[in-house]
């Protein structure tokens, strides 16, 4: 299990939880993206950016609500095409 970022996080990136994850796991790129995103790879499922995140948008995989089910594949796909990802977004929440 890994946890994973969904759509209150979109054109806020607050980055609180970027602050308090102990293993760096959580990127965006300045700029370019939306909403910040969790590495299923990198993170150690602790917890931490749960309560840290001012808008509640970061849910364990598990419990991710239904109708934000697909920010779970929206985190995953970054780490393999950061533009497919956000065109995922896009097409999610559009601007």
């Amino acid at each position: 299990m890994t946890y994973v970022i969904t759509s209150p996080c979109i054109d806020v990136q607050d980055q609180a939880c970027v602050e308090v994850c102990p293993v760096d796991c959580i990127h965006f790129d300045e700029g370019e993206d939306r909403m910040l995103y969790i590495s299923p790879d990198e993170c150690i499922d602790c917890g931490a950016c749960e309560p840290a995140c001012p808008v509640s948008a970061i849910f364990a995989e598990d419990d991710v609500p239904g109708e934000e089910s697909a920010f779970t594949q929206v985190n995953s796909l970054w780490f393999e095409d950061k533009a497919a990802a956000r065109a995922k977004v896009e097409e999610l929440k559009p601007a």
